[in-house]
Protein backbone atom coordinates (compact mmCIF):
# COMPACT_ATOMS: atom_id res chain seq x y z
CA UNK A 1 0.00 0.00 0.00
CA UNK A 2 1.20 3.24 -0.73
CA UNK A 3 1.91 6.22 1.37
CA UNK A 4 -0.50 8.09 0.28
CA UNK A 5 -3.34 5.45 0.67
CA UNK A 6 -2.11 5.11 3.84
CA UNK A 7 -2.91 8.32 4.97
CA UNK A 8 -6.41 8.41 3.46
CA UNK A 9 -9.55 8.74 6.04
CA UNK A 10 -13.25 9.30 5.78
CA UNK A 11 -14.84 11.20 8.19
CA UNK A 12 -18.62 11.30 9.14
CA UNK A 13 -19.39 14.94 8.87
CA UNK A 14 -23.01 15.96 10.30
CA UNK A 15 -22.50 19.60 9.93
CA UNK A 16 -23.21 20.13 13.18
CA UNK A 17 -19.36 21.17 15.53
CA UNK A 18 -18.34 18.29 17.04
CA UNK A 19 -17.82 16.86 13.49
CA UNK A 20 -16.51 20.01 11.90
CA UNK A 21 -14.07 19.92 14.79
CA UNK A 22 -13.29 15.89 14.19
CA UNK A 23 -12.66 16.96 10.05
CA UNK A 24 -9.89 19.83 10.97
CA UNK A 25 -8.51 17.49 13.72
CA UNK A 26 -8.12 14.64 11.27
CA UNK A 27 -6.59 17.33 8.39
CA UNK A 28 -4.01 18.93 11.15
CA UNK A 29 -3.17 15.22 11.28
CA UNK A 30 -2.40 15.12 7.74
CA UNK A 31 -5.12 12.81 6.35
CA UNK A 32 -6.63 13.44 2.95
CA UNK A 33 -10.28 13.88 4.31
CA UNK A 34 -13.46 11.74 2.58
CA UNK A 35 -16.42 13.49 3.75
CA UNK A 36 -19.49 11.87 4.91
CA UNK A 37 -23.09 12.62 5.58
CA UNK A 38 -25.95 11.22 5.47
CA UNK A 39 -29.66 11.76 4.71
CA UNK A 40 -31.45 10.18 7.01
CA UNK A 41 -34.78 11.60 6.81
CA UNK A 42 -34.00 13.78 10.08
CA UNK A 43 -36.19 16.70 10.60
CA UNK A 44 -34.52 19.49 8.76
CA UNK A 45 -31.91 19.25 5.78
CA UNK A 46 -30.18 22.80 7.13
CA UNK A 47 -27.24 20.05 8.84
CA UNK A 48 -26.96 18.63 5.31
CA UNK A 49 -25.82 22.08 3.61
CA UNK A 50 -24.28 22.70 6.55
CA UNK A 51 -22.38 19.38 6.93
CA UNK A 52 -21.03 20.13 2.95
CA UNK A 53 -20.13 23.98 3.96
CA UNK A 54 -17.85 22.63 6.32
CA UNK A 55 -16.37 20.11 3.98
CA UNK A 56 -15.54 22.43 1.53
CA UNK A 57 -13.99 25.34 3.87
CA UNK A 58 -12.07 22.03 5.63
CA UNK A 59 -10.51 21.23 1.92
CA UNK A 60 -12.23 17.62 2.24
CA UNK A 61 -10.68 16.09 -0.86
CA UNK A 62 -14.48 15.01 -1.64
CA UNK A 63 -17.74 15.18 -0.22
CA UNK A 64 -20.34 13.11 -0.33
CA UNK A 65 -24.07 12.58 1.33
CA UNK A 66 -25.28 8.96 1.55
CA UNK A 67 -29.82 8.23 1.28
CA UNK A 68 -30.62 6.22 4.04
CA UNK A 69 -34.07 6.83 4.92
CA UNK A 70 -34.58 5.61 8.47
CA UNK A 71 -38.53 7.33 8.10
CA UNK A 72 -38.88 3.53 7.23
CA UNK A 73 -38.52 2.34 10.99
CA UNK A 74 -39.14 5.77 13.40
CA UNK A 75 -38.80 5.44 16.36
CA UNK A 76 -37.19 8.96 17.15
CA UNK A 77 -38.43 12.03 16.91
CA UNK A 78 -35.23 13.29 14.51
CA UNK A 79 -37.29 10.88 12.27
CA UNK A 80 -40.76 10.83 13.06
CA UNK A 81 -43.02 13.84 13.18
CA UNK A 82 -45.26 12.61 15.39
CA UNK A 83 -42.72 12.11 18.13
CA UNK A 84 -41.77 15.85 19.71
CA UNK A 85 -38.14 16.90 20.38
CA UNK A 86 -38.34 17.16 24.34
CA UNK A 87 -37.27 20.73 25.06
CA UNK A 88 -36.91 19.54 29.11
CA UNK A 89 -33.92 17.80 29.92
CA UNK A 90 -35.36 14.03 30.27
CA UNK A 91 -34.11 10.50 32.12
CA UNK A 92 -32.43 7.87 30.46
CA UNK A 93 -31.44 7.49 26.74
CA UNK A 94 -34.43 10.60 24.94
CA UNK A 95 -36.60 10.45 22.25
CA UNK A 96 -33.98 11.83 19.90
CA UNK A 97 -31.99 8.56 20.09
CA UNK A 98 -32.07 7.28 16.56
CA UNK A 99 -31.92 3.42 16.39
CA UNK A 100 -28.29 1.96 15.41
CA UNK A 101 -27.85 5.55 13.83
CA UNK A 102 -24.13 5.26 14.42
CA UNK A 103 -23.66 1.63 13.70
CA UNK A 104 -25.07 2.27 10.07
CA UNK A 105 -23.24 5.41 9.17
CA UNK A 106 -19.82 3.94 10.14
CA UNK A 107 -20.82 0.69 8.06
CA UNK A 108 -21.50 2.99 5.28
CA UNK A 109 -18.05 4.89 6.07
CA UNK A 110 -16.31 1.60 6.42
CA UNK A 111 -17.44 0.47 3.37
CA UNK A 112 -15.98 3.48 1.64
CA UNK A 113 -12.66 2.98 3.24
CA UNK A 114 -12.25 -0.16 1.98
CA UNK A 115 -13.23 1.35 -2.01
CA UNK A 116 -10.77 3.88 -1.46
CA UNK A 117 -8.15 2.11 0.11
CA UNK A 118 -8.74 3.93 3.03
CA UNK A 119 -7.98 2.37 7.13
CA UNK A 120 -8.59 5.00 9.17
CA UNK A 121 -12.12 6.44 9.92
CA UNK A 122 -12.80 9.60 12.21
CA UNK A 123 -16.40 10.27 14.02
CA UNK A 124 -16.89 12.87 16.57
CA UNK A 125 -18.68 10.43 19.46
CA UNK A 126 -18.37 11.96 22.49
CA UNK A 127 -19.05 10.56 26.03
CA UNK A 128 -18.75 13.47 28.49
CA UNK A 129 -21.18 16.51 27.36
CA UNK A 130 -23.57 14.56 25.23
CA UNK A 131 -26.98 12.95 25.05
CA UNK A 132 -26.62 10.04 26.64
CA UNK A 133 -26.82 7.79 23.27
CA UNK A 134 -25.60 4.44 23.72
CA UNK A 135 -24.00 4.28 20.31
CA UNK A 136 -21.40 7.34 21.56
CA UNK A 137 -19.45 5.01 24.19
CA UNK A 138 -16.43 3.85 23.58
CA UNK A 139 -17.94 0.20 24.66
CA UNK A 140 -19.12 0.87 20.93
CA UNK A 141 -16.77 1.99 18.94
CA UNK A 142 -14.22 -0.41 20.27
CA UNK A 143 -16.51 -3.18 19.19
CA UNK A 144 -17.38 -1.78 15.96
CA UNK A 145 -13.44 -1.68 15.10
CA UNK A 146 -13.42 -5.35 15.70
CA UNK A 147 -15.94 -5.90 13.49
CA UNK A 148 -14.73 -3.98 10.85
CA UNK A 149 -11.35 -5.90 10.59
CA UNK A 150 -13.73 -9.22 10.51
CA UNK A 151 -15.88 -8.73 8.21
CA UNK A 152 -14.77 -6.72 5.48
CA UNK A 153 -11.86 -8.42 2.45
CA UNK A 154 -9.03 -5.60 3.86
CA UNK A 155 -9.17 -6.58 7.34
CA UNK A 156 -8.68 -10.53 6.66
CA UNK A 157 -5.92 -9.08 4.20
CA UNK A 158 -4.11 -7.77 7.31
CA UNK A 159 -4.54 -4.15 6.85
CA UNK A 160 -6.71 -3.24 9.81
CA UNK A 161 -9.34 -0.35 10.11
CA UNK A 162 -8.63 2.01 12.82
CA UNK A 163 -11.55 3.96 14.30
CA UNK A 164 -10.98 7.58 15.79
CA UNK A 165 -13.00 9.25 18.06
CA UNK A 166 -10.18 12.51 19.06
CA UNK A 167 -13.43 14.20 20.95
CA UNK A 168 -14.75 11.45 23.45
CA UNK A 169 -13.22 12.07 26.55
CA UNK A 170 -13.33 16.11 25.80
CA UNK A 171 -15.75 17.93 27.10
CA UNK A 172 -18.08 20.46 24.91
CA UNK A 173 -15.85 23.48 26.02
CA UNK A 174 -12.70 21.47 25.25
CA UNK A 175 -13.87 20.35 21.95
CA UNK A 176 -14.80 23.85 20.71
CA UNK A 177 -11.01 25.19 21.81
CA UNK A 178 -9.69 22.44 20.12
CA UNK A 179 -11.70 23.72 17.27
CA UNK A 180 -11.40 27.19 17.55
CA UNK A 181 -7.10 26.78 17.46
CA UNK A 182 -7.62 24.63 14.31
CA UNK A 183 -9.32 27.36 12.85
CA UNK A 184 -12.81 25.84 12.79
CA UNK A 185 -16.02 28.78 11.31
CA UNK A 186 -18.54 27.21 13.87
CA UNK A 187 -20.80 29.88 12.20
CA UNK A 188 -21.02 27.11 9.45
CA UNK A 189 -22.32 24.87 11.31
CA UNK A 190 -26.02 23.87 12.67
CA UNK A 191 -26.20 21.69 16.19
CA UNK A 192 -29.94 22.06 16.74
CA UNK A 193 -32.61 19.04 16.41
CA UNK A 194 -34.96 20.90 14.63
CA UNK A 195 -33.43 24.07 12.93
CA UNK A 196 -35.74 25.43 10.19
CA UNK A 197 -34.50 25.43 6.52
CA UNK A 198 -32.32 28.35 6.96
CA UNK A 199 -30.88 26.99 9.79
CA UNK A 200 -32.76 28.85 12.56
CA UNK A 201 -32.21 27.16 15.79
CA UNK A 202 -35.02 26.66 18.64
CA UNK A 203 -32.62 27.80 21.41
CA UNK A 204 -34.45 25.01 23.97
CA UNK A 205 -33.74 20.99 22.72
CA UNK A 206 -30.85 19.39 24.49
CA UNK A 207 -27.93 20.15 21.29
CA UNK A 208 -29.02 23.68 21.51
CA UNK A 209 -28.59 23.84 25.34
CA UNK A 210 -25.18 21.63 24.84
CA UNK A 211 -24.02 23.87 22.54
CA UNK A 212 -24.75 27.20 24.48
CA UNK A 213 -23.41 25.39 27.70
CA UNK A 214 -19.90 24.82 25.82
CA UNK A 215 -19.64 28.10 24.28
CA UNK A 216 -20.01 29.70 27.75
CA UNK A 217 -17.59 27.27 29.15
CA UNK A 218 -14.91 27.91 27.06
CA UNK A 219 -15.57 31.43 27.19
CA UNK A 220 -15.61 32.11 23.44
CA UNK A 221 -19.07 33.80 21.78
CA UNK A 222 -20.66 31.55 19.85
CA UNK A 223 -20.50 33.10 15.86
CA UNK A 224 -24.06 32.18 15.68
CA UNK A 225 -26.67 34.49 16.38
CA UNK A 226 -28.98 32.80 18.91
CA UNK A 227 -31.79 33.49 16.44
CA UNK A 228 -30.37 31.99 13.50
CA UNK A 229 -27.79 29.09 13.13
CA UNK A 230 -27.23 27.22 16.47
Amino acid sequence: MSSSEERKAVVLVSGGLDSATVLASARAEGYECYALSFDYGQRHQAELKAAERVATSLEAVAYKTAKIDLRAIGGSALTDSKIDVPEEMEEGIPVTYVPARNLLFLSFALGWAEVLGAKDLFIGVNAVDYSGYPDCRPEFIESFQQTANLATKAGIEGDDFTVHTPLIDLTKAEIIQQGTALGVDYSQTVSCYQADDQGAACGSCDSCRLRRAGFEEANIVDPTDRKSVV
